[in-house]
């Protein structure tokens, strides 16, 4: 590599180098005004060599793989908090007893895992809080399944790990009345769908510091108010979870999913007709 009269980059026959820029913009400035330029005075980006193709593909596969490893973050973070989640609940209910203690507990487990992880992942841990986000055009299509893996999967790792601290302890499960188990789970999956969608996904509330206990307090009421009558999953998820631990029969497992999911794209409906300029770009 050399260095003509001009000062700029060449290369020569016997000296192979990059191709530069200088020739092309040299061919375009003589045809724009009439004369070739100096091209001394002209900005520094003019003779700067182009990169070699390795490097470009190097570049593109560094972020190709930077990219997988961000949404593979965000998958580890749901598996991890509906696990925490649903071992709360087994605990709590099967080892610890029902009463006061299971729904502040529960709803304190919620809130303190989307503390933790609701800067990855967006701190769903629950499939209709995954659908009602994306029906809100808060999260890409292509998130949906991966994150209904991943909190399944969550659950039935907790739901073993339960059923191994229990020891003796008996999981009786619950006696459901249909109808009224479904409309139980319908309203406050609704609610804390739509809950979910102001606190953490309006414009107005972004940035704030209090979503989290907003949601865990959503859950905390539900459970207070329908536990006795449904069993307060409010989440698919969980619904089969308590279903591996014993809590609930699988016969039932119909009533959530169809409750659960349909609340949270009621909620989702009412979500957008309430806020129409609401259109966030997917992340």
């Amino acid at each position: 590599m050399n260095t003509n009269s001009e000062g700029a980059f060449a290369t020569t026959d016997s000296e192979p180098g990059w191709p530069t820029r200088m020739d092309t913009d040299e061919k375009r400035l003589t045809a724009e005004f009439g004369s070739s330029p100096d091209l001394r005075m002209e900005p520094c980006w003019l003779m700067m060599p182009y990169p070699p193709p390795n490097a470009l593909a190097a570049a593109v596969q560094t972020s190709e793989q930077g990219n997988e490893i961000r949404i593979m973050r965000k998958y580890i973070t749901e598996f991890i908090g509906t696990f925490f989640l649903v071992l709360t609940v087994g605990c709590s209910v099967v080892v610890g007893g029902a009463g006061v203690i299971a729904p502040l507990a529960i709803g304190s487990a919620l809130m303190i895992m989307i503390f933790a992880g609701g800067h990855i992942s967006g701190g769903h841990y629950n499939p209709a809080v995954t659908l009602g986000v994306w029906l809100r055009r808060g999260c890409p299509a292509s998130d949906v399944a991966p994150y209904w893996v991943a909190q399944l999967l969550g659950a039935v790792a907790a739901a073993l790990v339960v059923n191994y601290l229990k020891g003796d302890a008996a999981a009786v499960p619950m006696k459901l009345n249909v109808g009224r188990a479904l409309l139980s789970e319908f309203l406050f999956t609704f609610a804390l769908v739509y809950v979910v969608l102001n606190v953490a996904t309006a414009k107005a509330n972004m940035g704030n510091s209090f979503y989290g206990l907003a949601i865990g307090f959503t859950v905390l009421t539900g459970a207070f108010a329908v536990g006795g009558i449904s069993g307060a999953a409010f989440n698919p998820a969980v619904a089969v979870g308590i279903s591996v631990m014993g809590l609930s029969v699988w016969s039932n497992i119909w009533i959530y999913l169809l409750a659960t999911l349909s609340a949270a794209a009621a909620a989702a409906g009412v979500f957008n007709f309430l806020n129409p300029e609401a259109k966030p770009e997917p992340k």
